[in-house]
């Protein structure tokens, strides 16, 4: 054998071992490198502005999902604008706002004004109830209970506010439930009796009055008890036959109708009372469809964002039936069932 042997050169010997050492090293690195560069791609492909219309009752846990999904991704630059839902469907067929995402108190204004020429599909993701709410400072509010607040809401000296009903869901079930209440406390004339006093106490949305009731300005209101607890507001919770939050009651809660402006000047639309079921949607025309996809996956995921909507009273319907199913994004599909099977 050659004296140039590396079996009988120990130098050789060394140098091969440190040689293949230091190509395992590098070998490790780029992998390593390439993984890493591949998480970062992947972050850094999400990016731009994310415009999200949605229902002032999901103004807090909406930002705290925001601020929670762009931690994941901070190149996205994510826009809220909340309105009544009403509104801010009307901003997108009206006005042609650009809208990546609607979240709407309602599933049945995507479903009557979005789809289908402006949206495919709707995911039902959760649910509240309608609650009388008040502060500490409200007239009567040592008096008011589940029995006679109605009564304590009628008093000339106690101011009561509601959202509009061509302009916010909260409006339009603030109705139905005067409705419902009519028939079940068997008091004739008592929906037009609450429907007319403090007319001038309407706001567009449900939020708008808060700041009201907040100043003493109003004394009690019509309002989600997902709000209530939000802002720590007191609340008398209503019978489940007045609520609108149980599906056992959705045949009584059929019974209750209000007519609201539709989509063109002169048109109206007549609404059936149904239990409360929030929907959202990606748009058509998205600008930013695949920051709108990241997000609305964040936002339906268990331990994400339906955490947060959990934890701010808006219990969770996810996954929840859907009639347009086979529109829905792939990525979303776990998210709703099939009604079909």
């Amino acid at each position: 054998m050659s004296k140039y042997s590396y079996r009988s050169n120990p130098e050789m010997k060394k140098s091969i071992v440190l040689l293949l050492h230091a190509s395992l090293v590098l070998t490790i690195a780029t992998v390593l490198f390439g993984c890493a560069t591949n998480r970062k791609d992947q972050t850094e492909s999400l990016s731009g502005d994310l415009v999200i219309f949605h229902a002032g009752s999901l103004s807090v846990p909406i930002k705290e999902i925001s601020s929670a999904f762009k931690l994941e991704n901070p190149q996205i630059n994510i826009m809220l604008e909340a309105a009544g839902s009403v509104e801010s469907a009307r901003k997108i067929t009206d006005l042609n706002k650009p809208c990546d995402i609607m979240a709407s108190a309602d599933y049945a204004v995507i479903d009557k004004m979005l789809i289908p020429e402006f949206a495919d599909w709707n995911i039902r993701f959760a649910s509240n109830e309608m609650a009388i709410v008040f502060t500490a400072k409200s007239r009567k509010s040592n008096e008011i209970t589940a029995a006679n607040w109605y009564n304590i809401m009628l008093e000339d000296d106690v101011q009561i506010g509601r959202a509009d009903p061509n302009s916010d869901p909260c409006g339009y079930r603030t109705v139905m439930v005067t409705k419902l209440a009519e028939k079940h406390y068997k008091h004739k004339g008592l929906s037009d009796k609450l429907l007319s006093k403090n007319q001038n106490n309407m706001r567009q949305k449900e939020t708008d009055l808060l700041a009201l009731l907040e100043t003493g300005n109003l004394d009690f209101i019509f309002l989600y008890r997902s709000l209530a607890v939000q802002h720590h507001l007191k609340y008398i919770l209503l019978p489940d036959e007045i609520n609108l939050k149980n599906p056992d009651f959705t045949e009584l809660y059929n019974t209750a109708t209000v007519e609201i402006n539709g989509k063109k000047p002169g048109e109206k639309n007549i609404l059936k009372g149904e239990p409360m079921v929030y929907g959202i949607t990606i748009l058509h025309n998205a600008p930013n469809k695949p920051a709108a996809l990241a997000f609305a996956k964040f936002l339906l995921s268990k331990d994400k964002g339906m955490a947060i909507m959990e934890k701010s009273g808006q219990p969770s319907m996810v996954p929840s039936v859907t009639n347009t199913f086979d529109k829905i994004p792939v990525a979303l599909k776990i998210f709703a069932t099939n009604p079909t099977k």
